[in-house]
């Protein structure tokens, strides 16, 4: 927080303004891993009871407990069929070897991109906010995510942010950048009175 102040005059009277914010953490990766898997396209609501049900019949959420599971199985926790085979496929690999989660912690944020968003039904944003909200990587700022952006655009009065005005905002951030993503979503959540959105508005279709 002291150093994005240091860095940012506008981020640092937001900061200020809101004090430390927390955010929940899954400390186990791969309980993460599924639980993002599960989360995906679905409202929140329904995201925490499907999970509460697998965690009460499950326990610890483990390749082992999944692969006890059959795809039919994990659906009927309330989850689709294609999310069921993702999940499978994840423990399946997992059980293998062939996903080392524990090795990712020695390796750098572009190997732990990589590996993660090569998994079937895991794309780059998602290993991205794993990064952040699991291993608590500490320099994570996504292009991706539009939280983030819109952030960017009411905290900076910008219309658009475009690759190469991310990459100014990410240089002048890093290696604190997860810490200012919180404080970008928490602008974008409208926890900052006064500040909007500065993107233009699209026009009606006729």
């Amino acid at each position: 927080m002291a150093y994005l102040k240091s860095r940012d005059r506008r981020l640092g009277e937001v900061i200020d303004l809101l004090g430390f914010v927390k955010r929940p953490v899954i400390p186990d990766l791969f309980s993460a891993l599924v639980n993002s898997v599960v989360g995906q396209q679905i409202s929140t609501k329904a995201h925490q009871t499907i999970w509460k049900r697998m965690t009460d019949t499950l326990g610890s959420i483990t390749p082992e407990s999944l692969l006890s599971l059959d795809e039919d199985g994990l659906q009927k926790f309330g989850i689709t069929f294609r999310k069921a085979g993702y999940i499978r496929s994840i423990a399946e690999k997992a059980a293998s070897g062939e996903l080392d989660i524990g090795a990712l912690s020695a390796t750098s944020d572009a190997e732990v991109c990589r590996t993660l968003s090569s998994l079937d039904g895991v794309g780059v944003w998602t290993a991205e906010m794993l990064m952040l909200h699991s291993m608590q990587r500490p320099d994570v700022l996504s292009f991706g995510d539009l939280a983030i952006l819109r952030g960017m655009r009411m905290l900076y009065h910008h219309r658009k942010i475009t690759g190469e005005l991310f990459e100014k905002y990410r240089r002048r951030y890093s290696p604190c950048g997860s810490v200012a993503s919180i404080y970008l979503w928490a602008i974008s959540a409208g926890k900052v009175e006064g500040m909007r959105d500065y993107a233009p508005k699209s026009k009606p279709k006729k």
